[in-house]
């Protein structure tokens, strides 16, 4: 009988860390990177089905590959039924027709290939022990598979490609207005990684579907990307931003108060578009975001010879010119959010840790060990900031002094 309640104990473990992983460590997966996440005790998570949305085809409203796009929906319950917090699911971007046709053949580019059913840990959890301040709201996993952060506008024929970001976020949006969205007395966008970059160009859209009367604010976990200078001396991301911007037509979908001033490209920088954004803006981010050291700073077209991959693959092996170049890093992420961080509705959380989305993962967001700058986890403070609780201005003292980071070591 033991030996009976043993397996099951591992085929749970198992099931929660892989499906744990298919939740919000997509983004690794997704380009190439092997990443070790501890596997997390206790119960099995709240398991959500997919939907898809049936009348999105006649809308334009389709992935890569021209499939039906979807989402996963938890309704809320007592206090928090007209609350709603939709959390755009991030997994990178394709730059080229052949990046965006292998795309087709994955989750990020079809709903073929989507998960039935994914685990809402962290910010999308329905406990009040894990999520006190979202715990009974609506909660929705909005599926990702354009490629361009929910946020182009085209199509190549030759490939048959569809781009339809755009078309995705407005066609899911008014499904979730129908659904009882549109009674909401208050609601959350957010989003990790690529959907944390695009819950900042879909905030103000995000806003100007309720009411005034509405609570309506926008969360942003590491989607902070900065426009940096990569180890060789390149502009490793903003040449795969440029590719993203000129393939998809993004530029459509970007505010023209940016680009009257800068190219597109530029504006799809979070650095140049967050003081674009009239509603309330928090951002959550790792110092040393650990996706942008991997394939941002010193990815392998900048680092032939492999001189970073020890560091890369562990902080903890990294030598003082190397820290010196992330200690860099993190002071251009500071530097680029003083003036947004100036005004009293935006939040900040700027942990310095080797990580990369905190809100998903329940050992990030809220747990007896959650990260903490001043005694605060995460989880209090986008509470906090949301509910107007307290100003959360919350930056961390530079590596190595914090010593609660839950830091990913790679394989």
């Amino acid at each position: 009988m033991r030996m009976k309640k043993l397996i099951l104990i591992l085929i749970a473990a198992f099931t929660f860390v892989s499906v744990a992983r298919s939740a919000s460590d997509h983004f690794f997966e997704n380009d190439g990177v092997s990443l070790a996440v501890a596997a997390t005790p206790g119960p099995p998570p709240l398991m959500v089905p997919l939907t898809l949305i049936q009348g999105a085809a006649s809308k334009g409203a389709v992935c890569l590959d021209g499939t039906l796009p979807g989402y996963h929906f938890h309704p809320g319950f007592g206090s928090g039924a007209n609350s709603w917090l939709i959390q755009l699911e991030g997994g990178g971007w394709c730059n080229t027709i052949r990046s965006c046709v292998f795309r087709k053949t994955t989750r990020r580019g079809s709903s073929k290939y989507m998960e039935k059913q994914l685990a809402f840990t962290g910010i999308l959890s329905n406990k009040a022990e894990e999520n006190p301040d979202f715990f009974n709201w609506n909660r929705v996993i909005v599926r990702y598979c354009d490629g361009a952060s929910f946020s182009g506008d085209s199509q190549n024929e030759a490939a048959q490609l569809q781009f339809r970001g755009q078309k995705i976020w407005q066609a899911a949006m008014q499904e979730l207005l129908f659904k009882g969205m549109q009674k909401a007395n208050q609601a959350l966008l957010s989003g990790c990684s690529a959907g944390g970059l695009a819950s900042i160009i879909h905030c103000d859209e995000f806003r100007s579907l309720f009411p005034t009367s509405t609570k309506v604010k926008c969360l942003s976990d590491a989607g902070f990307f900065l426009d940096a200078v990569d180890i060789s001396g390149g502009h490793t991301l903003r040449n795969l931003f440029g590719g993203v911007v000129k393939l998809q037509e993004v530029q459509k979908n970007l505010p023209n108060s940016c680009l009257n001033q800068l190219d597109p490209t530029s504006c799809f920088f979070p650095q140049n578009l967050i003081n674009h954004v009239e509603t309330p803006l928090f951002l959550l981010n790792a110092a040393y975001d650990a996706w942008q050291v991997q394939e941002s700073l010193a990815p392998h077209s900048a680092d032939p010879h492999g001189s970073w991959n020890d560091c890369k693959s562990n902080h903890a092996r990294c030598n003082s010119s190397q820290i010196q170049f992330l200690q860099d890093f993190r002071n251009q992420m500071l530097n680029d959010v003083k003036g947004f961080s100036g005004t009293s509705q935006t939040g900040l959380f700027i942990n310095s840790c080797f990580a990369h989305c905190q809100s998903e993962r329940q050992d990030t967001w809220f747990a007896d060990d959650s990260p903490l700058i001043n005694n605060m986890p995460i989880a209090i403070a986008v509470g906090d900031w949301f509910f107007d609780r307290k100003t959360v201005k919350a930056i961390d003292c530079a590596y190595p002094c914090d010593n609660t980071c839950h830091n990913l070591v790679f394989k």
